[in-house]
């Protein structure tokens, strides 16, 4: 078993693309997928399976990927030892959900690239119903999510930052004509909301309970990008985080409601497992996100 046959490993099974993998480690493909014939050989099993053209890990994959992880993190970790280096090298890998992704995230990456050049960060997308999962399946080191707080025995959790939920129409809205809301103002509303499953949507349907509000009547998204535009074409009302709408707030494309949740209370939390290993390039990103995103 080589080296260069684990990191080429790990990239495909980041990518599950022989053609982007090869792309990213300068290999042509048909060296890519001579390096996982031979590992398969090796090892006795399959570590991928072709499904049309989409690749996937098999059981076999799966289970032999945070092995790999580990392994190569901790050559990169005695790599700088050995050498005495200033600069921290490694690897970290993150998730989070779509609304954090994009709007939370970015500006972590970002300071953490400007400092620690030399870790190799990796991005996993997961949904919300995973994210937890990952990191007992040793397929992320640190989560980020937007929920209510956090108790787990397994894992440890950080709340970083409160983010505050509006109701948000198009400017020409007809619940814009009353300086307060009642609750049967709302009565016959159509609700533009994250599919079932995401916390804050289970959490601002009892909101809505508490005022006998019938949220029934709703439009299911997976995106918030659809929501927005959805609610600024005047079709309902947007339920989001303030930050994925702080733009469209600030130019007049929407407008919050007078509404408030006092019982939404949900904050962008970090996770990670108790029993994993802290790296010094993980410690480093931790703290990363601590500073950036703490007010």
């Amino acid at each position: 078993m080589e080296l260069r046959q684990l990191i080429t490993f790990r990239t495909v099974a980041s990518t599950l693309n022989f053609s982007r993998a090869a792309a990213a480690l300068n290999y042509v493909p048909s060296n890519v997928t001579m390096q996982m014939q031979a590992l398969e050989e090796e090892l006795g099993v399959r570590l991928f399976d072709r499904l049309g053209k989409q690749l996937i890990l098999t059981d076999a994959g799966t289970r032999f990927l945070p092995y790999v992880e580990q392994m190569l993190n901790t050559l990169d970790e005695a790599r700088t030892n050995v050498c005495n280096s200033d600069q921290l090298t490694g690897t970290v890998t993150v998730s989070a959900n779509e609304i954090l992704c994009a709007y939370r995230m970015p500006a972590v990456f970002r300071r953490f690239r400007e400092h620690y050049p030399g870790v190799r960060l990796i991005f996993r997308p997961f949904s919300n119903d995973e994210l937890k999962q990952s990191l007992y399946d040793g397929n992320a080191d640190v989560v980020f999510f937007l929920d209510e707080p956090v108790r787990s025995t397994g894992l440890c959790t950080e709340s970083l930052v409160q983010e505050p939920f509006r109701l948000l129409v198009a400017p020409n809205h007809p619940l814009l004509q009353w300086e307060e809301l009642l609750p049967e103002h709302f009565q016959g509303e159509l609700f533009l909301l994250n599919e079932k499953g995401c916390t804050y949507r289970t959490l601002f349907e009892r909101s809505l309970a508490m005022d006998d509000i019938d949220s029934s009547v709703h439009l299911e998204f997976s995106s918030a990008e659809a929501i927005k535009q959805c609610a600024m074409a005047g079709i309902g009302i947007a339920f989001l985080p303030e930050i994925a709408a702080a733009t469209e707030l600030e130019r007049g494309e929407l407008i919050a409601l007078p509404w408030a949740m006092p019982d939404l209370r949900v904050a962008t939390q970090m996770l990670w497992h108790k029993e994993k290993w802290l790296s010094p390039s993980i410690e480093a990103f931790l703290e990363t996100a601590r500073t950036t995103l703490r007010p």
